[in-house]
């Protein structure tokens, strides 16, 4: 595919980064040369340097026969009139805008080709809550991912030394899940993905990803976790859009308490949060936590703008006796350094914005993806659609079907019945299949397999 991104910044350079490495056609446009010579020099696409939203420029960036623009500069305006432009004069069918502003995401009327015609809308303020809202949700988890409008979730969890999973192999788990039907879809071991089997045996700090429906995601975590304490109360560390976006999701259903230390921002909290306690001060103020209780917090969120003052804060969390700390960290390199040892969960936003990119990129009828592991997996659902003669899934059994190495089917969603993937299920048109790819240059293989024959009426 030939695809234009607009904005050289962290989400971007990651798109941008993702894209050429999926062997696409890729033209990155940014108002700052210094970033676009650094870009070109470690990737291979093209720059063009100007404002995204000129229309000369977006003429040079190869707007005319492009297949998609993905908005992603600093400026919702600049991201709204440069869909505007490629759509009127160049006539690009996909147009991707990352939209940061509440004003504009409420007002669904105005993206449509009368108005203004962008096709999707990215909003990583509303991603990052609803992926920190899930973490709360699911004590314990370190990812959780829905699937199929919600019917099935993918989680991933850490076993640690001591634990439920510690020595068991998956045939034991299959055994102990029975009332709480599951699959482990991936096993990630000192950061290497393995495919498991039945004779698979868990080990101290494995990553385990496991697939189940909806309504049995909270067994299935008791069971792996041992969860007897459930979350009740939240500490939220920074009140800005995405500070206070998570204390308006989570204030209705625990105990919430935000700092912000900027005092005009702490009085605009209080009018706007009905039930959460706006505290104003200094995140990494040890005397400010201890006198708010740290040491009974069950979740303390770092969710800053500044990924030192969220490492930091969330550290001290920690030490002073926070049961959980997620951290908000932009910084790739930052995020490998300090997770598991000193932070449970660090959440890249560049990772969640992604995973909301890739659904529109990906070939096929993909209609859902995720980005995991920093960008080195990924889990799909895609549609089945043919018969047997047209496509090479459907009227197949899962254990017929020529899968990629390091890819799993997870489950299968017929219709609303969520069934847990097993060898002699038999693919039929229409089906949901779940996927997850220990390696995502296998993505590919995966996009073909679902591409229906020319012959398919």
């Amino acid at each position: 595919m030939k695809i234009i991104v607009l904005g050289a910044g962290q989400v971007g350079i990651t798109v941008a980064t993702t894209l050429v490495r999926e062997n696409n056609d890729v033209t990155i446009v940014d108002k700052d040369q210094a970033t676009l010579h650094d870009v070109a020099g470690r990737l291979d696409l093209r720059t063009v340097h100007g404002n995204a939203a000129h229309p000369d420029i977006l003429k040079r960036a190869g707007a005319d026969d492009a297949d998609m623009v993905i908005a992603a500069t600093s400026s919702d305006e600049v991201n709204m009139i440069a869909c505007q432009v490629a759509y009127t004069l160049y006539h690009t069918p996909t147009k991707i805008a990352r939209i940061r502003a509440q004003v504009y995401l409420h007002e669904g009327k105005l993206y449509a080709n009368d108005n203004i015609p962008i096709d999707h809308i990215i909003s990583p303020e509303q991603l990052i809550t609803d992926h920190v809202s899930r973490l709360i949700q699911y004590p314990g988890s370190l990812q959780v991912i829905d699937f199929a409008q919600g019917r099935v979730r993918l989680v991933a969890v850490r076993a640690y030394q001591g634990g439920p999973l510690v020595g068991k192999t998956l045939a034991q788990l299959r055994e102990r899940f029975q009332a709480a039907d599951t699959r482990v879809a991936a096993i990630y071991r000192k950061g290497q993905g393995i495919v498991p089997t039945a004779d698979t045996r868990i080990e101290a700090y494995d990553e385990i990803f496991f697939v189940t429906s909806a309504d049995k995601t909270l067994t299935v975590m008791k069971e792996i976790k041992r969860m007897d304490k459930a979350t009740k109360r939240v500490m939220i560390a920074g009140g800005g859009n995405i500070g206070r976006s998570v204390a308006k999701a989570l204030e209705s259903h625990y105990k919430v308490k935000l700092i912000e230390k900027n005092p005009a921002r702490s009085l605009d909290l209080a009018e706007d949060l009905d039930k959460t306690l706006i505290l104003k001060g200094d995140t990494t103020d040890r005397e400010l936590l201890i006198e708010e209780g740290i040491e009974n917090v069950d979740v303390f969120c770092a969710l800053t703008n500044d990924d030192e003052d969220n490492i930091l804060s969330a550290m001290l969390a920690k030490k002073m006796g926070a049961d959980r700390v997620i951290s908000l960290i932009a910084r790739p390199a930052y995020v490998d350094l300090i997770q598991q040892d000193m932070i449970d969960i660090a959440v890249s936003p560049q990772q969640v914005t992604i995973s909301a990119l890739l659904t529109h990129i990906r070939r096929g009828d993909i209609v859902a993806v995720h980005s995991l592991r920093h960008g080195a997996a990924e889990a799909i659902e895609a549609i089945a659609h043919g018969d047997y003669r047209t496509s090479k899934v459907v009227g197949r059994r899962i254990d017929e079907l020529p899968l990629p190495t390091g890819a799993s089917i997870g489950a299968i969603v017929r219709d609303d019945k969520v069934m847990i993937a097993r060898r002699d299920i038999k693919i039929e048109e229409g089906d949901h299949v779940i996927m997850f790819l220990i390696d995502k240059t296998k993505v590919r293989e995966v996009e073909r397999l679902f591409q229906v024959g020319l012959t398919f009426i």
